[in-house]
């Protein structure tokens, strides 16, 4: 019963959202952005733990502040999600100015295929809407599996409509890495959504100070088959979102596989950090991130961080989880 009121809730969603005028889905939206705000439940009082990691000089008026606009932003995300598969291309094309598409495009047509990387900022949805068409990319993501699974399959069709090749992280015999792997030595594009990891066994990075966790996925990937790795920023801009694809991340030539893995992976680190702390509010990280907040699971002992590549998903509902490695054992953790 509950999973049935869980998809219908989301169904309702797409069904009536889009079908409003936009300025009042966006006063909707924003009303709802409040509510929850002035609420104070976990997921905010999470955001501004985390935002606080980021401006540690904010005192708590102007944290509050950032909290709502990051909520805000939040929902923004969600109004524009359920009402993308009516856009037209001409409006997707004009709803994100990018910068920094130059190398890209040179890795792209030099057929090595590439990795873009991506925060959890702003909407990742409409970025990736944005490459498949305007940019002239399809891609290939990881979804986690969701339950309900009439859930799970709405997120892929959508995403499916919006131009992306979409894998389902478990419940398939097709394999996540060999596809990502194979689909890069083809010269296409991957897009991972990489600044959280919650399988224990992620990459260690310093983030804002602290040590946190990242997948190893996009680092380990870019080893394998050759392919560009290139960080992305994403962050609104009045009624425009903006990105920018920032310069490649290339493989070290020191160090064994581990340790490059490890200063790739940082390296990303390093760039999201920057790009968050300029557009701290449409960084929509409502979770636990960093390991001193964090309580391990009893149930899942911590793997060692050269167990193998770890992928991320694109967007809510489908975060970063397990991939296989190519000896079939499992690598990574769930929501």
């Amino acid at each position: 019963m509950k999973d049935r009121l869980v998809e219908s809730a989301y169904a309702l969603g797409w069904s009536a959202v889009k079908h409003l005028p936009e300025p009042a889905a966006r006063g909707l939206f924003n009303q709802l952005a409040d509510y929850a705000w002035r609420r104070r439940g976990k997921r905010v009082l999470q955001l501004e733990a985390n935002l606080r990691r980021v401006h540690p000089e904010a005192d708590a008026a102007a944290l509050r502040e950032l909290s709502r606009a990051g909520m805000r932003s939040y929902l923004r995300y969600w109004m524009e999600s359920f009402r993308l598969s009516t856009w037209s291309l001409e409006r997707i094309a004009a709803a994100m100015p990018a910068k920094g598409l130059e190398p890209l495009n040179e890795a792209m047509a030099a057929g090595r295929g590439a990795i873009l990387a991506l925060p959890h900022m702003a909407n990742w949805d409409l970025a990736g809407a944005w490459i498949a068409s305007a940019g002239g990319y399809p891609f290939t993501t990881v979804a986690e599996r969701l339950k309900p699974e009439g859930l799970f399959d709405r997120f892929v069709a959508y995403r499916e409509g919006l131009g992306m090749e979409v894998l389902a992280l478990t419940g398939s015999d097709v394999s996540v890495i060999g596809t990502l792997a194979r689909r890069l030595r083809e010269g296409k594009l991957v897009c991972l959504v990489g600044d959280r990891d919650l399988s224990e066994a992620g990459i260690p990075v310093e983030f804002f100070g602290e040590r946190t966790r990242m997948p190893a996925g996009p680092a380990a990937l870019a080893q394998r088959t050759g392919a560009a790795l290139f960080p992305v920023s994403l962050w609104y801009d009045g009624p425009l979102m903006h990105a920018e694809v920032h310069p490649e991340i290339p493989v070290p030539a020191e160090g064994d596989r581990r340790e490059r893995t490890a200063a790739m992976t940082q390296a990303l680190a390093d760039v999201w950090e920057g790009a968050i702390r300029e557009h701290s509010a449409d960084w929509h990280m409502l979770q636990k991130l960093w390991l001193a907040d964090l309580t391990p699971r009893p149930d899942r002992p911590a793997a060692p961080a050269t167990a193998g590549p770890e992928a991320a998903a694109a967007g809510p509902g489908a975060a970063p989880g397990a991939v296989a490695r190519e000896d079939g054992e499992p690598v990574g953790g769930e929501r």
